[in-house]
Parts: structure tokens; C-alpha cells; sequence
């Protein structure tokens, strides 16, 4: 009854679950994190600002190479050309590392630092030159479905909705729309990876992405800023599961009144 594993692009894993490395007390407080999470791949934002911490020390002196997937994000970019160059530059480092995620990115093309939302003209113009270039691009998008559709037209490994704004904390605002997304991309394409992405604030909202048919989660602020982030990835983990089976069981139809849990037919008054 565990989940099935998933399979994106030529990579297969078991676990569903993405965990970002960004935001956490210390490096070993979020190699910790990690681990309780139970994930395999991780995402990385790759500009050196954000590799390197206060002591001069890189993240990726951190992260088990060789137990975790690295997929690099374009996180902090406006605009398609510095999310390309920095998606190229995320190739370069594992690739010295010799890391299956080499190839691939977590593409984000935002609007503006506000409400850091994805610029979807950007976005789409991004994601055409990256899948030219070898790349495969797992997407940011907004709850659009007509972008999501353009965004798997233009060649993305994976359309990756938010739930609700970055690092908001406000799970999963329109889940109709979300249901649509995955209703439309899997339309004679079953096995296609849609990943709800941002806005996880607690063990629930995992589960109600879950349940709504996504096929994983992808999520950092809700653990990094979790008043205890490590039983946080734990409770992360325990919901996906819940949310992955509770889909697959067929949930009862939702009903105006009651229904009685025991017949009362012919029961003596």
C-alpha cells in the first residue's frame, strides 16, 4: 500500500516528496531535515549568495551527493535571460559532481519581489530556450490551466502549480483550478508529473494536494520555519503518504444531510 515511485523525465524515485535547502537555521539543522523528510531529491538555489553562508561554507558540502537527486532552481530571477544563465550555471556544478540532476532545472521566472509569482510570458519564453538546450524543466507556474497547457506544449518535464504565494504558508488556495491542471495535462498522458510547488504551511495542506491527484509536493518554508522543522519533515512525510492512499481509495460522495453509519430499518422503536 506504500506509494508507487514516481518517474520524471528518465529519473525514477520512491519518495514524492521535494524538500528545498533554503531558510534553515544551519546547514546541519537542514541536512537533518532532510533525512526526516525521507526524500531523494532536493532543490538548490544555485547563485553563489545563496551557496555560501556567513562562515564561507557551501551548502553542497552538506547535501549526500550520492543519496539525494540535486535539482537546481533559478530562485531570485525576473526576468528569462538570468534564469537561463543561472539554470547553466546549475549544470556546470553537478556536473562536476557527477549528480544525476545535472541536466535538469527547477525553473522560476518571477514577476516582482512582493508577491513572487511567476511572470508567465517570461516563464513560457524561458522554458522553450532551456528544453532547446537539453535541459528538462520543471516549471513554476501559477493555478492557470490555460499556462499550464502552453508550459507542457513547450516541452516541460513537469508543470509544477502553486498551491498559494511562496513561502506564504496558505496551502492550497483553489484547489478547482489545480484539479483542472491536472484533469487537462493528463488528458491521454496519465503518467504526466504534475507537482504542486509553494505555499505549504502544515502536514494538511500536503495532504489535500495530495488527495486532489497531484502527484507530489514540493515545499520548504513550511519545514525550515516549523517551530520544530525536523518533527515538521517527519509529519510532511506521514501526509503525502496519507494524502497518496486516500486518493487512491475513492473518497465517499459529499452529501447535504445525513446518512445513518447503521441501518435503521426494521430496528424496534
Amino acid at each position: 500500500m506504500d506509494p508507487q515511485p514516481i518517474k520524471i523525465g528518465e529519473l525514477t524515485f520512491r519518495s514524492r516528496l521535494f524538500v528545498g535547502t533554503g531558510k534553515y537555521a544551519t546547514f546541519e539543522q537542514m541536512r537533518e531535515c532532510l533525512e526526516a523528510s525521507r526524500c531523494e531529491v532536493v532543490t538548490v538555489a544555485v547563485r553563489r549568495e545563496r551557496l555560501i553562508d556567513a562562515q564561507n561554507r557551501n551548502l553542497l558540502d552538506y547535501i549526500d551527493t550520492k543519496r539525494y537527486t540535486i535539482l537546481p532552481n533559478t530562485a531570485g530571477c525576473f526576468n528569462a535571460d538570468d534564469a537561463i544563465r543561472v539554470a547553466r550555471l546549475g549544470r556546470d556544478i553537478l556536473e562536476q559532481l557527477n549528480n544525476p540532476g545535472a541536466a535538469w532545472v527547477k525553473l522560476e521566472v518571477l514577476h516582482d519581489k512582493k508577491t513572487l509569482l511567476p511572470d508567465p510570458v517570461a516563464t513560457l519564453e524561458a522554458t522553450k530556450e532551456l528544453v532547446k538546450d537539453g535541459f528538462r524543466v520543471l516549471v513554476y507556474s501559477s493555478d492557470d490551466p490555460a499556462m499550464a497547457c502552453r508550459l507542457k506544449e513547450a516541452g516541460a518535464t513537469s508543470v509544477m502549480p502553486a498551491g498559494s504565494p511562496i513561502g506564504s504558508g496558505l496551502g492550497v488556495l483553489n484547489a478547482n483550478s489545480i484539479s483542472i491542471i491536472l484533469e487537462m495535462l493528463k488528458d491521454g498522458d496519465p503518467d504526466y508529473p504534475v507537482i504542486v510547488d509553494a505555499g505549504v504551511g502544515t502536514a494538511s495542506d500536503v495532504a489535500i494536494a495530495m488527495e486532489l491527484g497531484a502527484d507530489g509536493v514540493l515545499l520548504n518554508t513550511g519545514i525550515a520555519h516549523a517551530k520544530d522543522p525536523v518533527a515538521m519533515a517527519r509529519a510532511m512525510a506521514h501526509a503525502l503518504d496519507a494524502g497518496y492512499l486516500s486518493h487512491r481509495a475513492g473518497r465517499i460522495p459529499r452529501k447535504r444531510y445525513a446518512t445513518a453509519s447503521s441501518p435503521v430499518d426494521g430496528v424496534i422503536g
